[in-house]
């Protein structure tokens, strides 16, 4: 067994801890720079909205690519894991907290 697969069997509702954690770390690592390029649409964007989308903006990107995880297949499960996908709703909303326009003014 490698490291990777011995970090990925600590488990939480058959999600791996360390696939969630990594989610998470990376995007509040690559936040503000997702915010600067949308600070020059004029759109703000606090760097918490980023880590809070994480797990849907990965949902997101795993139903793109075709790579179906165990949160993905239970997300798109017509039929059951109602909670998951509440929490997945949630999340969208909470993240859209603090986002708002700016108005550049000019010097």
């Amino acid at each position: 067994m490698n490291t990777l697969e011995y970090l990925r069997q600590f488990r939480v509702l058959d999600y791996a801890v360390f696939d969630i954690s990594i989610a998470l770390v990376g995007m509040w690592i690559i936040s503000p720079l997702l915010s600067k390029v949308l600070l020059k649409a004029n759109i703000k964007v606090p760097k918490v909205s980023w880590v809070i989308w994480a797990l849907p903006i990965g949902i997101l990107a795993h139903i793109l690519t075709g790579n179906m995880t165990p949160m993905t297949l239970n997300f798109v499960d017509l039929n059951e894991h109602y909670l998951l996908k509440v929490v997945i709703f949630i999340l969208i909303s909470l993240g859209f907290r603090g986002i708002h326009k700016v108005n550049k003014s000019k010097s």
